[in-house]
């Protein structure tokens, strides 16, 4: 892999930090913005909604700069929106910078992709994109626990700082070692006019290989959203021992994001199907016996292994669909946001309801939708694994509308 596919997993990894950083202060923050935890819960929320509203349209604006400009335009916008929120006094001044820092770390997230996909081979694409987003698994396995040390111990608006510094590391790398794509010739053919851009869209390969991406994560996160209360409340661990137990399910992450990336670019969609019909009996068995303490550990550990770490198949998928221009990854990680959203919140909807092993069961029930959604890719050779042969295989010009 080149340096810079690392050096974009850096940048990953500070966008990621600053997003989960809010879930680990909410206690402080509530103290001094002089609001409550529920007050303080809904800025995840609005994170997430200017991500995937935001981060397209910002993509849009700056659809005619080469790559690594728009990277670091975003590097800019992200730092202000960080700035802002360590200086923020009132609850309003932290929406805004919320909003702000939302919309630059999803059109951050396209716009690594794009480049990770421009600068290997195409039979790399899996790989480099399993190194960039190995940027999120770090950001939860790691920049959670780090953000609420530092907020612990110098005050929270610290962590916000700690994040400006990242991501003034993460621009600084980036403009030494990240090349754009291609001649500029060739980057311009990438990223076209607006109406190029939507054209991707009118290919119903593309739209369900977004929806699939949507259903995927939205299962993994209908659990992992209430794994603090699922294993305090019904496994009977103790509150202490949950980090331990986060980290560990941040660490099967990694694992399966390894793996998932060598498998990604050969193996496309039989590693999606694989990967979620594992996922599909490891969330039955999670539901079934969460309250036998080894059991849930066991598949929980699963979970982490196929859940998000199915991003480098779905990402390949995607752009063989609809081509690596970086409107087309922005959208996908906006569905992908989706899929965040409605597993968090189907899953609050159905706990109040039903009890804490509800958000697992639909966590199961949006997994078979997905295998649903895959099936049909099984049939085109091009999707499956690259290949360039079979009566299915066109061009992306050529796909019926």
């Amino acid at each position: 892999m080149p340096a810079a596919v690392y050096v974009l997993a850096a940048g990953v990894f500070a966008m990621v930090t600053s997003e989960f950083a809010v879930a680990g202060l909410m206690p402080q923050l509530a103290e001094s913005l002089d609001t409550d935890i529920a007050q303080i819960g809904y800025l995840v929320t609005i994170f997430a909604l200017a991500m995937a509203f935001g981060g397209p349209l910002l993509i849009l604006a700056l659809l005619r700069l080469p790559p690594k400009t728009a990277i670091m335009v975003v590097f800019a916008i992200f730092f202000a929106g960080n700035l802002l929120a360590a200086l923020a006094s009132s609850y309003a001044v932290m929406v805004v910078a919320r909003i702000v820092t939302g919309i630059a770390a999803q059109a951050f997230f396209g716009l690594a992709v794009s480049v990770c996909m421009g600068i290997v081979d195409a039979s790399g694409r899996g790989r480099a994109v399993s190194v960039a987003m190995s940027g999120l698994m770090l950001g939860t396995l790691l920049g959670l626990p780090l953000a609420t040390f530092i907020g612990g111990r110098l005050g929270w608006q610290a962590a916000f700082w700690a994040v400006g510094v990242l991501t003034v590391v993460a621009a600084a790398l980036t403009l030494a070692l990240v090349r754009n794509p291609g001649d500029p010739e060739d980057s311009r053919a990438e990223n076209g006019t607006f109406t190029e851009q939507l054209r991707a869209f009118r290919s119903p390969r593309l739209l369900l290989a977004l929806v699939t991406s949507t259903l995927i994560i939205g299962a993994t996160f209908s659990v992992f959203s209430f794994l603090a209360p699922i294993l305090t409340r019904v496994s009977g661990f103790t509150e202490g021992s949950v980090p331990l137990l986060l980290l560990a399910y941040g660490a099967a992450t990694l694992v399966g994001n390894f793996v998932v990336g060598r498998l990604a670019d050969r193996h496309t969609v039989p590693t999606l199907l694989a990967g979620t019909l594992l996922n599909i009996v490891f969330l039955l068995g999670f539901a079934l016996g969460t309250g036998s303490q080894p059991l849930a550990i066991l598949f929980m550990l699963g979970i982490g292994l196929v859940g998000v770490t199915m991003n480098p198949a779905m990402a390949v998928r995607v752009q063989r669909a609809g081509g690596t221009g970086v409107l087309v990854n922005t959208v996908h990680t906006s569905f992908i946001t989706f899929g965040v959203v409605v597993g968090s919140a189907l899953g609050s909807r159905l706990l109040a309801e039903y009890g804490l092993r509800a958000p697992i069961v639909l966590g199961a029930v949006l997994a078979v939708l997905a295998v649903a959604a895959i099936l049909p890719a099984a049939r085109d050779p091009r999707l499956r694994s690259g290949s360039t042969t079979g009566p299915q295989h066109a061009t992306q010009e050529e796909q019926p509308v």
